[in-house]
């Protein structure tokens, strides 16, 4: 999966509004440099987010931003697909429509397993995991595995 800066910044921008005080409006400045977003780019990212719900704008001098519905109620995987659309594609066909044939007809298979665990990960996780430094105990134990075999990695180059 290759994630864009957009959606890396969607979710960041969502994630700091998750940890706002209840009823409290984010500024567009105030978010953008909380997270490090250039503030144009965050324009665009929030009137994406508007536009399906996952934000709400409030326009005045004590206007900003919040999100759509509480964070428990927003994974992950909403944001990215507001942002980049699917989580998992192969060249933009359906799986069942992919034209595998002989040795390669296990692929489709492959290419389920794949999105199936990273719906597993994404559409689990909520922004109220993240903020809240608490994610599903799968997802975890999925982080701490990788880290393990990234340190192998690191001694088997030394």
């Amino acid at each position: 999966m290759r994630m864009s800066a957009k959606a890396e910044y969607a979710v960041r921008a969502m994630v700091q509004l998750a940890v706002a005080d209840d009823g409290a409006l984010i500024k567009t400045d105030d978010l953008a440099k909380a997270q490090g977003i250039p503030p144009q780019f965050l324009v665009d990212i929030l009137s994406v987010l508007r536009a399906d719900r996952l934000v709400r704008s409030h326009r005045g001098r004590e206007g900003g931003y919040e999100l759509g519905r509480p964070a428990e109620q927003i994974s992950i995987a909403d944001v990215l697909r507001s942002i980049d659309g699917p989580l998992a594609s192969v060249r933009d066909i359906g799986l069942g429509d992919l034209p595998y044939t002989g040795p390669t007809t296990a692929l489709t298979d492959v290419w389920r397993a794949l999105r199936a665990s990273m719906r597993s990960v994404l559409e689990e996780t909520s922004l109220a995991d993240v903020a809240a430094n608490a994610l599903p105990q799968h997802v975890r134990k999925l982080a701490d595995d990788y880290r393990g075999q990234e340190s192998k990695r690191g001694h088997s180059l030394n």
